[in-house]
């Protein structure tokens, strides 16, 4: 059923409410989180909504999970659609496998630009912001009537601060008046200011229902990535409330379900907001906490017996038409009840449970590059789907290794407040271990992801803490670094000759070829927890298919990066060499009780 419809019809009590969820990059994310999206769906969202990865990557994933959620489940689903990387015809195909899968909302975005493209180009010169496809498919006979279009909203500019607040109102009325029947806005965490906004929108002659995103703020670090990402302002008593308890993952997670609801409470008491649009993450017990302490989950409608009647034919009760909700048809039926028996709802899980006995919160707590790959979460994104990626001005023009060596210690020392493989600066936790990664470093060994080795410290601690507060967190040490083979086969052979058992490594080149010495199946958890009342979280964990996936993500971006630079340029053929050249090592000393197990084995003697 289109948005626009469901939400003229609305009329219960309390505003109504749609979930946003990305698809997952791996196959076990994305199994695991199709009962989650079905468990959240006994809260009556009206709607739900799937995401378009940056660039188009997630084409193939977004389209099955949106066909998946609406046609298999019967859940109303918006499905995002970029302009990004969309090949002449792309948009054609995106449309009619949306529509053959009974999807009739979309979300038309000009979508965040290709990690390492400066300023976005257009692939199809037809499509160069969303307001051409508002106006492609309100043109298309084959899809005008049948989509309900939605378009985004940046209440507070947007991220690329290419217009001022009048121009985006203007650009936004403009997509409306192509068409568009909803909005939906990028989050925000200054309710006033938001208001304010609308207001402004209504006085430019702007009608159809504005949707506001909100994000339950999951992590701190996670936090403040985001609002860098999308340029959002923070009240300066929301960081204040912050800060103080920025180190205990738990505290900060039961904030954000506040903060969330306060917003919330306070944009739609004033008649100007009829429902919000919650940012899951692929996380469940968040939105599903807002959503119960606003007291808006009033459960199912009470279920009704129907006959079961084949249709067209004969009925024996001729009174009873097959468009009354007493008679439903076998197929319809069979779907329900299995639906019904395989998603059990579970609306009040208790905390800590293993993922076996509680899927709903068994991944509350991502840490580090990895998570979990069976998560839905693994490899957030942003709102809309991005991941973020730095301008060039920082990085300068490297031509030789030697030069990009000095970039890869200048973002260790803090003279860069970025790198391609990280938007934020080195973290307070990897300043724990600079002398070594400044090492291996300048042996040509760039590094981009480490951590060190953590034997039982509170979970409240300023540096390594996570979690709730009265544990206790555990981590091994490890490090990824990228090098050419040569010093790959010197480390494979002193894993051998002097590893012990305590070392394993994972490697893989641009190629596709994997070397590794970790068993088939094997995977390593380099961090964990124990907290009062729950059982160990295992929040960091190496296997091959995550470190696979990461290394698809890492030469990408030195792809991505070179393309920043003219064709036949120093600096691209550089880059692209380096991408053809070197490999990502992955390495892990599993004695977490001596800080410098790893640091020792790989710096002391000769490879």
């Amino acid at each position: 059923m289109k948005i626009s419809d469901k939400i003229a019809a609305y009329d219960s009590p309390h505003p109504f409410y749609t979930f946003e969820f990305f698809p997952p990059r791996t196959d076990q994310g994305f199994e695991n989180l199709i009962p989650r999206i079905s468990r959240l769906s006994t809260l009556n969202p009206l709607a739900i909504s799937v995401t378009w990865g940056a660039g188009g990557s997630t084409r193939d994933r977004s389209i099955d999970l949106a066909g998946l959620t609406q046609s298999d489940y019967g859940i109303d689903t918006v499905m995002h659609l970029t302009c990004t990387n969309m090949h002449p015809g792309m948009v054609d195909d995106a449309l009619r496998a949306a529509k053959v899968r009974g999807i009739q909302n979309i979300l038309a975005l000009r979508g965040d630009p290709p990690r390492g493209t400066e300023h976005w180009a257009p692939v199809d010169s037809r499509f160069t912001c969303g307001v051409d496809l508002v106006r492609y498919i309100r043109s298309s006979p084959g899809f005008s009537s049948h989509f309900c279009i939605g378009v985004a909203a940046y209440p507070e500019g947007h991220p690329d601060r290419e217009t001022d607040e009048e121009g985006g109102l203007d650009l936004l009325k403009e997509k409306v008046d192509a068409g568009a029947d909803f909005i939906v806005t990028q989050l925000f965490y200054d309710a006033d200011r938001f208001l304010g906004w609308v207001d402004k929108v209504r006085e430019k002659g702007i009608t159809v229902p504005i949707i506001p995103g909100i994000m339950p703020i999951q992590t701190y670090s996670s936090f403040l990535r985001l609002i860098k990402l999308c340029g959002v302002k923070v009240p300066p008593s929301v960081m204040a409330t912050l800060q103080p308890i920025c180190h205990d993952d738990q505290l900060v997670k039961d904030y954000g379900v506040r903060l969330a609801v306060d917003i919330i409470q306070k944009i739609t008491s004033t008649g100007k907001i009829k429902g919000v649009h919650l940012c899951t993450l692929n996380l469940e017990k968040g939105v599903q906490l807002v959503i119960e302490k606003l007291q808006w989950a009033g459960g199912s409608p009470k279920a009704k017996n129907k006959l079961i009647a084949d249709a067209p034919g004969r009925m024996i009760h001729a009174q009873l038409s097959t468009s009354s909700d007493l008679v439903i048809d076998p197929t319809t039926a069979t779907n329900t009840a299995a639906s019904a028996l395989t998603f059990k709802q579970t609306l009040d899980p208790e905390p800590g449970r293993g993922e076996v006995n509680n899927a709903a919160t068994w991944d509350d707590f991502p840490n580090g590059r990895f998570g979990d790959y069976k998560s839905p979460a693994f490899g957030a994104q942003d709102q809309w789907g991005g991941t973020g990626f730095s301008r060039l001005s920082e990085w300068g023009h490297p031509k030789t290794t030697e030069d990009l060596t000095s970039l890869f210690l200048r973002y260790l020392h803090s003279e860069v407040s970025s790198s391609p493989f990280s938007s934020l600066p080195l973290s307070s936790e990897s300043l724990t271990i600079l002398p070594h990664l400044e090492q291996l470093t300048m042996r040509g060994w760039w590094t981009v992801c480490s951590q060190p080795a953590v034997d039982g410290v509170p979970s409240t601690d300023e540096v390594f803490g996570w979690g709730p507060m009265g544990g206790y967190v555990f981590q091994k040490g490890f490090v990824e670094f990228f090098v050419e083979e040569e010093v790959l086969e010197g480390i494979e052979r002193k894993v051998a000759a002097d590893g012990g058992g305590w070392v394993h490594y994972f490697c893989a080149n641009l190629q596709g070829e994997c070397r590794t010495n970790v068993p088939d199946d094997g995977r390593n958890a380099v961090t964990w927890g124990m907290f009062p009342g729950q059982e160990i979280a295992q929040t960091t964990i190496i296997e091959r298919e995550s470190f696979l996936t990461w290394k698809d993500e890492a030469f990408t971006i030195w792809a991505e990066w070179a393309s920043f630079y003219p064709p036949g340029s120093e600096e691209r053929e550089l880059l692209n060499s380096v991408r053809k050249e070197r490999w990502l090592v992955s390495i892990v000393h599993h004695d977490y009780k001596r800080p410098d197990a790893l640091w020792t084995f790989l710096l002391d003697g000769e490879l």
